[in-house]
């Protein structure tokens, strides 16, 4: 946008409406001068085809932090994460409040590719001036490429703001990433090769298949649409010039958002050696030249196939995500203690050398483990005192309820189920729901107690203060001696939080 595009804006706004074009709160331009702005930003995109985004922030949980913190402080706050965004942006975009604590900004001639840096700037900033405290979803959506009009261009930013918010705390997420692949018998194929016929021989080859492809010539150009999140598969040229076949690969299976997209390498018969390399980068599968047209057609088939069901199956973990977080937002002392759990466990895992499925497992039982808590009342959920022994049997049922309500997903949840069901068993058989004992319980959720407990006495809790860290230890060792815990976890867990620098 440029800046005397604004200055007319002003003048305009003004001359009709009567009234100041900036928020009286924050001091950017507020949602009716937005408005304005973007309406005529989108006629010079359209006409001059040039991308511009429109991005929404949302700030995590902002409603619970204005009751603990207050009104005025939480006014000071939103002032200053409002200058933060103007801050992270060019004098060539425009920052404005769309409403309450959710901000917008128009960014010119960027789309979803080069925008990115921007909004991660904008999101760590946050993170890092509160230390955690406070957080924000990013939504984005690009004109023309997802919308032509503002109505529908606002929608999609919402929607992918709503997708990044479904994700938990501290996303970002861009609309073309939430639609996916729009028709189900089209998949969209990526080929990559800086040699113009061999990419027009792999096109002529998928036309009559009712793939979409997409070309790109170099590394740097696939890695930019790949970002777009729409790309089914990537049929992908070793040797390039700049980025090799090698680095886009292993870029492409290091993001957890494209690691999913299956990459199949296209090798010339002697090349053993790059082979091995794109193997330890994580291609799915290689394709020699020259390429056989029925060999091409069954792997992209299959490993579509297969990324469609993954998609599926990252699907029902994000909603189950999402009601988890549901659940921990009812209670603010519990604020992040699911993604906390998830992340300490993961380590004492590798510490222990488990496998990457125990691991996986521990990823989404962590965040999901108190998930039956959502059919706690909230009188008990909330209570400031220790509970009543008919309440606490109440909370005892939690274990259970979470198992039964996610055991429709057993095939997919597999060990993750029984860290739900068991993280509050014991060793010596006192703990609950079934009372187990020794190796009836598994490791995972032996583990799973251990990071539970810590990150339990370590926060603040309606009934208590957190204890500090020499004590929560001094406890959950006296916890293994008299074996209600694993030992060698606690051990473990010690060991972990004296050394943390070293990765197990």
């Amino acid at each position: 946008m440029k800046n005397h595009i604004i200055k007319e804006t002003r003048i305009d706004y003004e001359q009709h409406n009567e009234m100041p074009f900036t928020d009286s709160l924050t001091g950017i331009f507020h949602h009716g001068f937005f408005l304005n702005v973007l309406a005529r930003e989108i006629k010079r995109s359209l006409r001059y085809r040039e991308s511009i985004s429109v991005v929404l922030i949302d700030i995590d949980a902002f409603s619970v932090y204005n009751r603990q913190q207050g009104p005025l402080q939480a006014d000071r706050d939103l002032n200053e994460i409002a200058a933060i965004i103007k801050k992270c942006v060019r004098d060539v975009d425009l920052a404005a409040r769309f409403g309450g604590d959710i901000f917008a900004i128009i960014l010119t001639e960027a789309d979803a590719s080069s925008c990115i840096r921007a909004l991660e700037r904008i999101r760590e900033t946050i993170r890092e001036r509160y230390g955690g405290a406070l957080t924000v979803c990013i939504g984005a959506a690009t004109c023309p490429e997802d919308a032509d009009n503002m109505d529908d261009l606002i929608g999609r930013a919402q929607e992918a703001l709503k997708r990044a918010k479904m994700k938990g705390r501290d996303e970002i997420f861009f609309f073309e990433r939430a639609a996916g692949v729009a028709v189900a018998d089209e998949p969209r194929v990526l080929v990559v090769d800086d040699n113009i016929v061999n990419v027009k021989i792999l096109e002529a080859m998928l036309h009559p298949f009712k793939y979409q492809v997409s070309k790109a010539f170099d590394g740097l150009e696939a890695l930019a649409l790949i970002e777009r999140g729409d790309i089914d598969l990537v049929l992908l040229d070793i040797m390039m010039p700049g980025i090799d076949g090698i680095e886009v690969c292993r870029r492409i299976k290091m993001q957890e958002q494209t690691r999913i997209i299956p990459v199949v390498m296209v090798t010339a018969m002697g090349e053993i050696e790059a082979k091995v390399q794109a193997i330890e980068a994580g291609a799915d599968d290689f394709i020699s030249k020259p390429v056989n047209k029925l060999e091409l057609l069954a792997r992209t088939r299959s490993l579509i196939a297969v990324k469609r069901l993954n998609e599926n199956m990252i699907g029902f973990e994000n909603a189950l995500i999402s009601l988890a977080n549901a659940v921990e937002a009812k209670d603010v002392y519990t604020r992040g203690h699911t993604k906390r759990v998830s992340s300490m466990a993961i380590q004492l895992g590798k510490r222990m050398n488990l496998s990457s499925r125990d691991l996986d497992a521990l990823r989404i039982g962590g965040i999901l483990h108190d998930i039956g808590k959502i059919g706690i009342p909230d009188s008990i959920l909330k209570k400031e005192g220790v509970l009543e022994l008919d309440e606490w049997a109440v909370m005892k049922t939690h274990p259970d309820l979470g198992y039964r309500l996610v055991y429709p997903l057993k095939r997919i949840l597999h060990q993750a189920l029984d860290i739900i069901r068991s993280h509050h068993e014991r060793m010596n058989g006192s703990g609950y729901p079934d009372g187990l004992k020794g190796e009836a319980i598994s490791m995972v959720a032996r583990i799973m107690a251990v990071a539970d407990c810590y990150d339990a006495l370590i926060t603040d809790r309606p009934y208590r203060k957190a204890y500090n860290q020499e004590e929560v230890l001094r406890l959950m060792q006296q916890e293994a001696e008299e074996g209600k815990m694993d030992g060698p976890v606690v051990d473990t867990l010690i060991v972990m939080l004296n050394n943390p620098a070293k990765e197990g």
